[in-house]
């Protein structure tokens, strides 16, 4: 990282937690970061291209923005917090930028983000919106999104080492007809590693014995999964990695053999995955197994690998 990304990156860590500090200079931002005056603009102006005090008073006017849409705050309420000593300033600034007064934008707003070299905006509800240092695809997601499955799926087996056979084996109510019959904690995260393994066999022409699944011990699921999750992970950045996602294969465990697409596999899987792993993040609440909350991949899909 350059001496100018470092500088704006910090630039940017600061400004997220001093947006309401209205008496904050120009100075005391660059004395924060350890810089002169001089230095703090030409380093934030030339990775930005705009200046540090443009971008914050820009930022200050779309979360403003913000509010008139979402509060029904008075005009000059939501003047006041973004730094504007009286409602005719902030007007005339509002006016620039959104080409209409605050009261008239306000009956018909439109995007509440301002054009800006940086693409910095503000982020409802009180964050920065910063472009992403890398270009991440939709076969990137994918990857991260099967990744995560593979590790919920370790952690829960993990989980359920320390609860008894009368907590795995209690009946997993539902109010309405499921894709399992009788599930329980222990069948439904059998199935979740027996799904790897059966799909990891079918596209290695291999055979699947679902036996194996019946009253499976948490010890002989640890022990699949370790094999079969990064056999499958491994199989799907294959087939992305050389964009054979419509490419058929040939399922024998099936009976009689059908043809799928690995794209529609992993589809499936995701999706049949994502419904049971619900009902085990479930049934784990309700064991008292708290750390895994509901499973979900928003935050875990968004760092870096």
């Amino acid at each position: 990282m350059s001496a100018t990304t470092d500088t704006f990156a910090r630039f940017l860590d600061l400004l997220a937690v001093t947006l309401d500090d209205h008496q904050l200079s120009g100075g005391a931002l660059a004395s924060r970061l350890h810089l002169s005056r001089f230095h703090f603009d030409r380093l934030v102006s030339a990775a930005a291209g705009e200046p540090p005090a443009a971008l914050r008073r820009r930022v200050l006017l779309e979360r403003a923005a913000y509010r008139l849409i979402t509060t029904d705050e008075g005009v000059l309420r939501v003047a006041l917090d973004a730094g504007y000593s009286s409602h005719e300033a902030f007007t005339r600034a509002f006016r620039r930028a959104y080409g209409q007064s605050p009261s008239r934008w306000r009956r018909q707003p439109t995007r509440f983000q301002v054009e800006s070299p940086s693409k910095v905006h503000f982020n409802p509800p009180g964050g920065l919106r910063v472009p992403a240092d890398r270009k991440v695809t939709a076969m990137d997601l994918l990857t991260r999104m099967v990744e995560h499955h593979v590790w919920l799926v370790a952690e829960m087996v993990g989980r359920a080492e320390r609860l008894t056979d009368e907590v795995l084996d209690a009946p997993v109510e539902l109010s309405v007809e499921g894709i399992d019959c009788d599930p329980t904690l222990r069948s439904l995260l059998s199935r979740l590693v027996g799904q790897l393994a059966m799909w990891d066999a079918a596209v290695h022409d291999r055979p699947y014995d679902f036996e194996i699944e019946q009253d499976e011990s948490v010890a002989s699921m640890r022990a699949r999964l370790a094999v079969s999750g990064p056999g499958f992970l491994a199989e799907v950045r294959t087939i992305l990695d050389e964009g054979r996602l419509d490419e058929t294969f040939v399922d024998a465990v099936c009976d009689p053999p059908e043809v799928f697409t690995y794209g529609g596999m992993i589809a499936h899987v995701l999706t049949f995955a994502a419904h049971r792993r619900t009902l085990v993040c479930g049934a784990l609440l309700d064991a008292g197994v708290t750390d895994l909350g509901a499973g979900d991949p928003m935050r875990w899909v968004a760092e870096r690998a």
